[in-house]
């Protein structure tokens, strides 16, 4: 199946004004044209914009100086568009030099989509994580018609009609942007250091937004680098989705965690994003972004107290109520279940089959222990 609804800011834009930073953050620069101008954010460093057919109408990827050539992180949609862009930026900026190397931050089709392309195309030697690259030969692809049983009943149980359900998937199986999948890669790990012209790179694993995702991290002197993927984003933050393939996870306690350890991170460190813009105050924006979270435990909590045994579906229209299209419901879908998996593994609210086949939500009772609050009650 298609990651298709995991890529960050495809969320309703009308939700994501919710995410607006209001903290101090600065946007040392202004943000290249799609497809055509590049701004140097360091020595070396070019940061540019590939469009994209949607509401988030841009990816954000960078070209880093690598000796005889270049580096590339992430590559944008699988498009004709996406193509003459890379052959724009190769023509125009690259000052002749080849791009022998592509990062992949992860799997998102946004990010990977042009990996078998620029692979063929520029002899890149293609560089990601094994979760993410695995994910990428194994989920992407139009949904199954009809969906296999298992699929269709974590959706059921969730609260969702079989029509809801169809109707969501039969979008994604229209889906034009499934891209081809790349022969081979070079595995990057958690805490490899990649040097990459005169700068060395760390590697950041982060988890819960996708399985094994890459970041990048240079510090040495007064230069602190971040090149944080969809990990860390100035004005929208990534989605984090419970789905059918674990779904018994917590992945937003994961990407929480991941969010911390980028934290730890020099605080004046200057942030290169997937999308919006180049920035600092990372420390200041983590900070907003477990606010935010924690915003939408309460309201979850607070729905739960008004309607005792809500569905995860009716408590998605209270944490997301304006949805655009079926491709929203998927994503508000994930990230409600998320959100419950989250709260139930940490014994704030307790999780119960009901008659018909449905999980019905509660608050925990105050006086249970939290091993208990985490079982779930069968009444078939």
């Amino acid at each position: 199946m298609a990651e298709a609804g995991t890529m960050a800011g495809t969320v309703p834009e009308r939700q994501a004004q919710r995410l607006r930073a209001s903290a101090a953050l600065a946007y040392p620069f202004t943000p290249p044209l799609p497809g055509d101008s590049v701004v140097a954010v360091a020595p070396g460093i070019l940061w540019a914009r590939i469009a994209m057919p949607m509401a988030l109408d841009h990816i954000n990827v960078y070209l880093l100086r690598d000796g005889a050539g270049w580096t590339a992180v992430d590559t944008g949609l699988n498009t004709p568009a996406s193509r003459a862009a890379w052959e724009h930026l190769a023509a125009t900026h690259l000052q002749g030099l080849p791009i022998q190397r592509l990062i992949c931050t992860h799997s998102h089709y946004d990010h990977a989509g042009q990996a078998a392309w620029m692979v063929e195309r520029f002899g890149a030697q293609l560089c990601m994580s094994y979760g993410e690259y695995f994910m990428l030969r194994g989920f992407y692809g139009p949904p199954p018609d009809p969906l296999p049983p298992l699929q269709q009943r974590f959706y059921r149980r969730a609260g969702m009609t079989d029509t809801q359900i169809e109707h969501m998937f039969s979008s994604l199986r229209r889906d034009p942007f499934m891209p081809p999948v790349p022969e081979s890669y070079q595995r990057l790990r958690d805490g490899d250091v990649l040097q990459i012209g005169p700068r060395a790179w760390r590697v950041v694993v982060g988890e819960g937004h996708s399985p094994e995702h890459v970041c990048l991290y240079h510090s040495q002197g007064d230069e602190h680098i971040l090149i944080a993927g969809d990990q860390l984003l100035p004005r929208i933050t990534s989605n984090v989705l419970l789905t059918h393939v674990e779904p018994e996870g917590d992945p937003l306690r994961l990407w929480l965690a991941s969010l911390d350890r980028l934290g730890g991170l020099h605080p004046d460190s200057l942030v290169l994003p997937s999308h919006q813009s180049v920035f600092r105050g990372l420390h200041a924006r983590v900070a907003e972004l477990h606010t935010h979270h924690q915003q939408q435990f309460a309201l979850l909590r607070t729905a739960l107290q008004k309607h005792p045994g809500a569905t995860a579906w009716h408590l998605m229209q209270a944490q997301f109520p304006q949805r655009r299209h079926a491709m929203d419901d998927l994503l508000a879908m994930g990230e409600t279940l998320a959100h419950l998996s989250c709260l139930r593994c940490q014994g704030q609210i307790r999780r119960a089959l009901d008659d018909d086949g449905l999980y019905r939500f509660h608050l925990a009772d105050a006086s249970a222990a939290p091993a208990e609050a985490l079982s779930e009650t069968h009444h078939e």
